[in-house]
């Protein structure tokens, strides 16, 4: 079993920056792809951020040029740099990674809140 676990989140005046960063127990290296996803209440999950093993991102269009993700195989962690935060962020962050072998799997999700 793989567990993820999230930490950074929390409030935001809208304009600043959040760091968000996604603990994994196996190593990322045996992941395909990793991400980041939220959901905001009342919507459906939505895909934020990808980044495969090989390094390319995909990134959400509300989120192009704002925000970085990152991932580091030494440390086994997903990283995700939210600047220019803007109210319409506000969500639950979800940190996933997939593998064509092992599935998919999630953490428990992280509040981030933008206030105007």
């Amino acid at each position: 079993q793989v567990q993820l676990v999230e930490s950074g989140g929390g409030l935001a005046q809208a304009g600043t920056s959040l760091r968000l960063s996604c603990a994994v127990s196996r190593s990322i290296l045996s992941f395909n792809i990793m991400g980041w996803y939220r959901q905001a209440p009342g919507k459906q999950r939505e895909l934020v951020a990808t980044i495969t093993a090989g390094g390319s991102t995909n990134y959400a269009d509300s989120v192009k040029v704002r925000f970085t993700i990152s991932r580091d195989s030494a440390k086994n962690t997903v990283d995700l740099q939210m600047n220019s935060l803007k109210p319409a962020d506000t969500s639950v962050y979800y940190c996933t990674v997939k593998s064509v072998l092992a599935g998919t799997y999630w953490g428990q999700g992280t509040q981030v809140t933008v206030s105007s």
